[in-house]
C-alpha cells in the first residue's frame, strides 16, 4: 500500500489530500457535508475517475451521518439533493454518478426502514465502493503484466496513480506492477498541461516509489519516440463508450496519433466502472470546458496578455482505431471493441 492516502474516512469526516498543493506541500482537507466535497471534486482538490466517484460516495454518507431526518423518507429526499449536487460537479467522469447510484440504489433498499439502517448502509457502500477500487486497479496490473516486455520504456499522460484513485491506481498502477514484479521500466511523464498533473502528481508519487522517470512537456512524445525510443503508451480514462471511443485528460488524443505514428502500442487502463456501454460513441459523450485561468495563469503568474480568447477543454476523445486495447480488471480487450467490449461487460 502506499504511504499516502488520496482519500480517507477517519472520525466521521472525510479527509482528502490537497493534490493542489503538491508536490511541495502534503496537506489534507477535511470535509463534513456533501456540498462541500463537490466544491473539492469541482476544485480539483481531488481528481482522478475512481477517486472523484469514492469520494462522491463518502460525501452521501456525510450527508446521512449529519442528517437530521426524523424518518426514512425525509433522509431519501435528502440524499437524493446533494446526490443531485455532487453529480454537477464533474460532467466527464462515470465514476462519479456509477459511485452515486450506487449509493442511491443501496440507501433505497425497501428493507432498511430507520434512518440508522440507511446511514450504516450508506457508510457501508461508500467502503465497499473504496475497497474495491483497490482490489480492482491491482488486477489491472496484473493483467497488464504479460503487455510489459523487460527493459520497458512506457509513455504515460496526466495521474493515473494512487493520488487519482484509493491506492495503486489504473495506468501508474499498471507501472508499479511491473516495477514490483522485478521488471526493470521507465517511465516517460507528459507533464500535462495546463494542470501539470504529470508534473507534479506522477512524478511524486513515482518519487515516493523510487521508479525511474523523465518528465517531458506534452510537445515531445513524439520526439522521444523517434529518437530514443518508447515501447509502449498507457493512459486512463474517465469515459469509455461501447465502440471503445476513449475520453481521458486533455492531450491523450495528440499521445495516441504520435503513438500510432511510430508503432507504439496505445493501452488503455479502465476500470469497467469507467466503461459506459449506454454510450454508442464519443459524440455521446460530454466534454468538460474548465475556468480560463487555468491557461492564461501558472500558479499566481499570468503568461497571456489581458484578455486572450481561451478554450479550456478539459479532456479530449481518442477514437477507437488508434487503441491497441483496454486493460480491466476483468481481462483486456481488443478490437473489435463493440464486441470484445460487450463480452467482458457480461462475464
Amino acid at each position: 500500500m502506499s504511504t499516502f492516502h488520496s482519500i480517507e474516512w477517519k472520525d466521521g469526516m472525510l479527509r482528502l489530500l490537497d493534490q493542489r498543493a503538491l508536490p511541495h506541500q502534503t496537506r489534507y482537507n477535511t470535509y463534513t457535508t456533501a456540498q462541500d466535497v463537490a466544491d473539492a471534486i469541482r476544485q480539483m482538490v481531488t481528481r482522478g475517475a475512481p477517486a472523484i466517484g469514492a469520494a462522491a460516495a463518502y460525501g452521501l454518507a456525510l450527508t446521512a451521518q449529519r442528517s437530521q431526518a426524523a424518518n426514512p423518507a425525509r433522509l431519501l429526499v435528502e440524499l437524493e439533493a446533494d446526490a443531485e449536487i455532487l453529480r454537477q460537479s464533474r460532467p466527464t467522469a462515470v465514476n462519479l454518478f456509477w459511485a452515486i447510484e450506487r449509493v442511491m440504489k443501496r440507501v433505497n433498499d425497501p428493507a432498511l426502514n430507520s434512518v440508522t439502517a440507511i446511514r450504516e448502509a450508506a457508510l457501508a457502500e461508500a467502503h465497499a465502493i473504496a475497497a474495491e477500487d483497490v482490489k480492482t486497479n491491482k488486477a489491472i496490473g496484473y493483467n497488464a503484466l504479460p503487455l510489459i516486455p523487460d527493459n520497458a520504456r512506457i509513455i504515460h499522460h496526466c495521474n493515473t496513480g494512487s493520488l487519482a484513485t484509493i491506492d495503486y491506481g489504473t495506468a501508474l498502477g499498471i507501472i508499479r506492477i511491473a516495477h514490483e514484479e522485478g521488471k526493470q521500466v521507465h517511465a516517460w511523464l507528459d507533464e500535462t498541461r495546463p494542470r501539470l498533473q504529470g508534473a507534479r502528481l506522477s512524478a511524486w508519487e513515482l518519487k515516493q516509489l523510487n521508479i525511474p522517470h523523465t518528465v517531458i512537456v506534452d510537445g515531445a512524445s513524439g520526439h522521444v519516440m523517434r529518437t530514443i525510443g518508447i515501447d509502449l503508451a498507457v493512459v486512463g480514462c474517465d469515459r469509455v463508450a461501447a465502440n471503445g471511443d476513449t475520453a481521458n485528460k486533455i492531450g491523450t488524443y495528440n499521445l495516441a496519433l504520435a503513438a500510432h505514428a511510430h508503432g507504439v502500442p496505445f493501452y488503455v487502463a479502465a476500470p469497467t466502472s469507467t466503461i459506459d456501454m449506454s454510450l454508442k460513441s464519443s459524440a455521446e459523450i460530454p466534454i468538460e470546458e474548465r475556468d480560463s485561468r487555468e491557461v492564461t495563469h501558472v500558479g499566481n503568474c499570468q503568461i497571456t496578455p489581458d484578455d486572450t480568447p481561451v478554450a479550456n477543454f478539459a479532456f479530449d476523445v481518442t477514437p477507437s482505431k488508434y487503441i491497441t486495447a483496454i486493460i480491466t480488471e476483468k481481462g483486456a480487450a481488443y478490437p473489435p471493441f463493440q464486441e470484445s467490449l460487450a463480452q467482458l461487460m457480461r462475464e
